[in-house]
Formats: structure tokens, C-alpha cells, sequence
């Protein structure tokens, strides 16, 4: 790898201090007695980061933070040797509330409202990127938009950074992923879940073979990888190799919080390893099992993320083409 590709960035404009409090067996409308509970610095960017580090890769963390309350963050991104590059602006960085049922094997989550972004942060900001682009290959835009940030932000910054030779993947929802998805250039990974998927397309995807249609539309206008996650069914991901899904093993859930942005952290390092389709599915789902056997953004070992990736099950499926 060139030094320029070696090295990746993740932005996420609407980071969260992720309070996970863990209360088996709670019910809606009444009072509930919780087991425990833990503050950790979140975002799906950050979050990414924090899974790319662990792998091993140097990464760069850029954004929106407030700063009134960044230390967890801060705590973080020395712990995991992320370098920090997000811009400080006003106010608190929002709080995303996760109960834990582990009884029920289920994650409620609670998500407030992010800092709105100004024109003068979002300036800083895009210089911040700009300087990045110089010597950064990859970039993951990751996560929702806060107040005050176009709907087509990942559209035009994806144009940008693709134009200047980045590798670009994207995992976002709602208007953001349908104004990406309707640009002229795709990101080369985009990761929806299903429902996103359809969201962003404006239709239904009911059966497998309009899943399949609908990536592989994606691929001829750009992208060079669409990956499907579909919960417990697993993910679907499709390139110009084929298309296969990965089927995960069945394993003891602490926490579902992050278990995307795992996914989207292992399909990065697949491709900045060369992984082919198959071992990038392993490699992603691996992640994905890696992040929601435990609290927090952190990887259990390689040997155990090796044992996880020999238990996922590559099924090749049959593309259609169109007549």
C-alpha cells in the first residue's frame, strides 16, 4: 500500500456519549431496577475509528465536538492512539440512551438531539478536511446529520474526495443516504441496513432478488461495494465479483450498540488488505460478532476475531440479470 492509502479517516458530524444501562426484563410505563451502567464516547465515525485502531490501522478521527464535555472522547482517542483532528465547537455533545434487556437479548435505544452545526464551524471543518485529503486514502462518513447541515453533505463531499483519488464508504440514513444514492458519484462502500435500503430507494425490497437489483444498480453507477445487513439473516454484499451472504454464528449478545459500525470497520480493512468478496464477509461479520460480545467500541484478539470469522458461513448467490 501506498502512504497515502495507508492511512484513514472517519467523520462523524452528530457524535453521542453513549449511556448503556443494563436492566434485564424492564417494562415500558413502570419503574425499573438496572444492573449497571457505562458512559462511553460514541458516533458511529468515532466508533469506527475506534474499531479500525484496535485492527491495528492508523487512524484519523474528524468531526463535530462539543466543548463542554469532549473528555470521554479525548479518554478514547489516546487509549486507542486515534488521532484527534475534530473541530471544538459550543455546547454539549448530545447523549444517546441504550437499555440493555439482556433477558429479552434486545437494545432500546434513545437518541437526543446533536449540537446544530454553524457556517463557521462547518468552515473550520472543511478546511480540517481538506488538509486530511492531502494524506489520507480512506474516509468513512458515518452517522446523521446534526441541525444546521444540507441534506446532501455526503452527496457533494464524497464527489470531492472520490474525485481526488480517496476511497470513500458511507454509512448514514434518511435524506442523507438518499441524496448520496441519487448523486452523480456513489461512495465506492455504501452500507444500509434493508430498511435503509428501501427508504432511500422509495420502494420495497421484498425478496432477495430485488436486494440483489437494487446493489447492483448501485455498482453500475459507481460503487464498488453494497452491503446489505438484515439482523440475525446476516448481510448481503454484492460487488463486480458476485454476491454472497454471510450467515453469522449464533453467539451470547452483550450489547447490539455498534455492531454496524463494526461491520462497516471490517469491510475498510478487508479492502485495505485485498480481501476478495468472500474474506471481506468473513472479515466484516467477524467484526460485527467481535463488537456485540462486549461493552463499548473495542475488538476481542485477532485469534478470537479469527475463530468468529471460521464460524460465518458464505452462501454465493445468483444474480439475475435484467432482460
Amino acid at each position: 500500500m501506498t502512504a497515502l492509502s495507508s492511512r484513514m479517516a472517519t467523520l462523524t458530524l452528530n457524535p453521542a456519549l453513549d449511556l448503556t444501562v443494563h436492566a434485564d426484563g424492564w417494562r415500558q410505563g413502570q419503574v425499573n431496577s438496572g444492573q449497571s451502567f457505562q458512559l462511553d464516547a460514541g458516533g458511529k465515525g468515532v466508533n469506527v475509528a475506534a474499531f479500525l485502531a484496535d485492527w491495528g490501522l492508523r487512524v484519523t478521527a474528524t468531526g463535530l465536538l462539543g466543548d463542554s464535555n469532549p473528555a470521554a472522547f479525548e479518554a478514547l482517542f489516546r487509549a486507542k492512539g486515534v488521532h484527534d483532528a475534530f473541530v471544538r465547537v459550543p455546547g454539549a455533545t448530545r447523549v444517546g440512551v441504550k437499555l440493555v434487556d439482556g433477558e429479552a437479548q434486545e437494545t432500546t435505544d434513545i437518541n437526543l438531539p446533536g449540537l446544530a452545526a454553524t457556517p463557521q464551524a462547518l468552515a473550520e471543518l472543511g478546511s480540517r478536511l481538506a488538509a486530511l485529503g492531502g494524506d489520507h486514502g480512506t474516509f468513512v462518513l458515518a452517522g446523521s446529520l446534526p441541525p444546521g447541515v444540507e441534506a446532501d453533505f455526503y452527496a457533494r463531499l464524497t464527489g470531492t474526495l472520490r474525485a481526488a483519488g480517496c476511497f470513500v464508504a458511507l454509512d448514514t440514513s434518511g435524506a442523507a443516504l438518499t441524496a448520496a444514492l441519487a448523486a452523480q458519484t456513489l461512495p465506492d462502500l455504501v452500507k444500509p441496513n434493508i430498511h435503509e435500503l428501501e427508504a432511500a430507494l422509495g420502494r420495497s425490497l421484498t425478496h432477495e432478488a430485488e436486494v440483489l437489483e437494487a446493489a447492483r444498480d448501485l455498482l453500475r453507477r459507481g460503487a464498488s461495494l453494497v452491503a446489505v445487513s438484515q439482523g440475525e439473516r446476516g448481510a448481503l454484499l454484492v460487488s463486480a465479483q458476485g454476491a454472497v451472504r454471510a450467515v453469522p454464528p449464533r453467539v451470547r449478545i452483550t450489547s447490539t450498540v455498534g455492531a454496524g459500525d463494526a461491520m462497516v470497520a471490517g469491510l475498510v480493512s478487508a479492502h485495505a488488505d485485498g480481501l476478495d468478496l468472500a474474506g471481506a464477509a468473513r472479515r466484516a461479520t467477524a467484526f460485527s460478532l467481535g463488537a456485540i460480545t462486549r461493552l463499548g467500541a473495542h475488538l476481542p484478539s485477532r485469534t478470537d476475531l479469527d475463530a468468529f470469522a471460521a464460524q460465518v458461513v458464505i452462501e454465493t448467490l445468483r444474480q439475475v440479470e435484467k432482460t
